[in-house]
């Protein structure tokens, strides 16, 4: 049977009474009371063995006590409880050294198990970490649907660590943003964060981009560039798009995660190398692995916490956070200001969101500078959404030539009156081949006889194709 004292703070006479119930009936002896100045004065007399507290109370806000509370009983464990329910809350409340936030409403059975492992945990006492610049104008992410708080407590967990994250989503759910709030709401926030996209970046020079080169190591190398591991140096190298690395970058990356430094292009002196590594995909890097495209051991390396983040469509209870957050931006960036009402917020919640949070903001923001309505109401969103629904579906009927044809202008634009560098050509040959290939031999499970005669290539010539282009073969049977 469990055992130790609990000392409960809110103003809910409700809530007390459901925590007294519940612990106690687990084997805890409890008290509980309604203000911040009796929970202090119990602490002060050196009660209790762990505290459950709300964040706003009548006389003083907890996050204002906890800092009192770590100065005067370090190893007493407090856990915070919050209707507030945003990421701020979660990111003070692990700042100001709190064991645990719970956003409410919470399951009992998760609180009581909480409480056994604060009372068991040795390293609950740990000094609360420094405290982060605030400001709710600046919250990174917005929500708090129950998807969205789970998203908040992982966050807050890895605020004071230096773990590898890897951030799964679909395109558009705001992968970049939580990679930013781990950076600045962490303790490499005073250093440098380095946001690299693997897919706008030509496939030959990924490796000088990541580790720099010396001059002269290629072709057009005239100067000595740094690469972005040594900007990121004492910060944080953001990752984005891991699933579009090509093999032989993938190699390297693994090493240096392995060994903690490495060489420029056209380098032989090892670099040490002290960043945080936070990768982000919007594929499905299992089935990269299964098809030969991703080095399985590297996959291990960057998913040492993984965090899924859901679509807009799983959790459209925030799309009117969200839809207000978004008009208060545009707002302060000169537009006029634009309300939804009721059944236009409804229309928004019954939307699948293909384009996910992107798509809301720039649905926010069209609103915002075309329509001179105040009141924004159900007729001009039917109108608006319907528009982008026939857009999506004229790419299904493109051929490959088209496909490619749009990349290319994408591809182009992203140099504005520049152009990209020289070898294009046998750029672009190379990345088509290369998934070309990995999908034949996917689809016949690794027999390159079948893969040779699928292609209408002789045999030899796929194995030397296989072996240049570095593709691992998964032979999964017949």
């Amino acid at each position: 049977m469990p055992s130790g004292s609990i000392l409960i703070a809110d103003d809910d006479a409700a809530i007390r009474t459901v925590l007294n119930q519940a612990l106690s009936r687990a084997g805890y002896e409890v008290r509980s009371c309604s203000n911040a100045a009796t929970l202090w004065r119990w602490i002060a007399q050196g009660d209790g063995d762990l505290v459950i507290t709300d964040v706003v109370m009548p006389d003083e806000n907890a996050f204002d006590l906890l800092p009192r509370i770590k100065k005067l009983r370090p190893d007493l464990p407090v856990i915070v409880m919050s209707a507030q329910n945003t990421f701020m809350t979660a990111v003070r409340a692990s700042e100001r050294g709190a064991y645990e936030y719970l956003p409410k409403p919470f399951d009992l059975k998760e609180l009581t198990a909480i409480v056994g492992r604060a009372l068991s945990d040795p390293k609950r006492g740990a000094a609360a970490a420094p405290r982060a610049e605030e400001g709710d104008a600046t919250i990174p992410l917005v929500g708090r649907s129950p998807a969205m708080q789970e998203i908040y407590r992982v966050l807050a967990r890895l605020m004071q660590t230096d773990l590898t994250v890897m951030i799964a989503g679909e395109s558009g759910t705001g992968k970049e943003l939580v990679a930013r709030a781990l950076h600045d709401y962490g303790k490499r926030r005073a250093g440098p964060f380095v946001p690299v996209n693997m897919a706008a970046i030509p496939r030959d020079l990924i490796e000088a981009e990541l580790f720099g080169h010396e001059k002269g190591a290629f072709t057009g190398a005239n100067t000595r560039n740094p690469g972005r591991f040594e900007q990121a140096e004492g910060g944080t190298l953001f990752l984005d798009e891991i699933g579009d690395m090509p093999m032989e970058a993938q190699t390297r990356l693994l090493r240096v995660l392995q060994q903690g430094e490495y060489t420029t292009v056209g380098g032989r002196t090892h670099i040490k190398t002290d960043v945080r590594i936070i990768a982000a995909t919007n594929k499905d890097l299992r089935v990269l692995i299964q098809q030969g495209l991703f080095r399985e051991d590297l996959f291990y390396r960057l998913n040492v916490v993984p965090l899924r983040l859901p679509p807009l469509r799983e959790r459209t209870e925030d799309v009117p956070d969200l839809a207000r957050h978004f008009f208060s931006v545009v707002e302060r960036e000169g537009l006029p200001r634009k309300q939804l009402d009721p059944a236009a917020l409804e229309r928004l919640k019954r939307y699948r969101w293909p384009g996910n949070v992107r798509e809301l903001e720039n649905l926010v923001r069209r609103l915002a500078a075309l329509y001179p309505e105040e009141v924004i109401g159900a007729g001009l969103i039917e109108a608006e959404l319907a528009q982008p629904a026939l857009a999506e579906e004229e790419p299904l009927e493109d051929s490959l030539s088209a496909s490619v044809e749009r990349h290319l202008n994408r591809y182009f634009g992203e140099f504005g009156d520049g152009l990209p560098p020289p070898g294009l050509y046998h750029r672009i040959l190379r990345e088509i081949e290369t998934p070309l290939v990995s999908a034949a031999l996917a689809v016949t499970r690794g027999n390159q006889i079948k893969a040779a005669e699928l292609l209408g290539v002789n045999r030899n010539t796929l194995r030397k194709k296989i072996r240049d282009l570095d593709i691992q073969i998964i032979r999964t049977g017949h």
